[in-house]
């Protein structure tokens, strides 16, 4: 089987990396809130600690820095998201309610497409995500 996504770009994995100053409470976030797969972790690696979240048997991957020596890290503007889509609108829900009882509430998007189906919520750094409800998608 071919892990490779094209012969113009042969990667076999893909990674986003993001800095944090607060690592603790994005794993939270990330682990208990939306319920993402540790795949991995450092400590003190060059004067950095990190965590990877992924989904199981996928290599895409979202990976969390602090530096030892961390100042807080200025959120994007708010159109700059992570989109999770979700086919179970029951499922979805269930993580809106989690995020909701840790504190983690739904917020207006930037862009109205994303109210369609999906509900916007901002990370303990301020970045955003939508978990976005699949079942019943329009095309445009």
């Amino acid at each position: 089987m071919n892990n490779e996504w094209s012969e113009q770009f042969p990667a076999t994995q893909f990674r986003v990396a993001r800095p944090t100053h607060q690592l603790e409470k994005i794993i939270e976030f990330y682990n208990k809130g939306l319920g993402l797969e540790i795949v991995g972790s450092f400590t003190n690696h060059d004067g950095y600690d990190g965590v990877m979240f992924g989904m199981p048997s996928v290599h895409y991957h979202l990976e969390f820095t602090q530096h030892t020596n961390a100042t807080p890290i200025l959120p994007p503007s708010e159109d700059n998201l992570l989109v999770f889509y979700i086919p179970v609108l029951a499922l979805r829900n269930g993580i809106v309610s989690r995020l909701a009882s840790m504190g983690y509430y739904e917020v207006e998007p930037e862009n109205p497409y994303w109210k369609r189906n999906g509900i916007t919520i901002c990370d303990p750094d301020g970045w955003r995500i939508v978990l976005q409800n699949t079942n019943g998608l329009s095309k445009d």
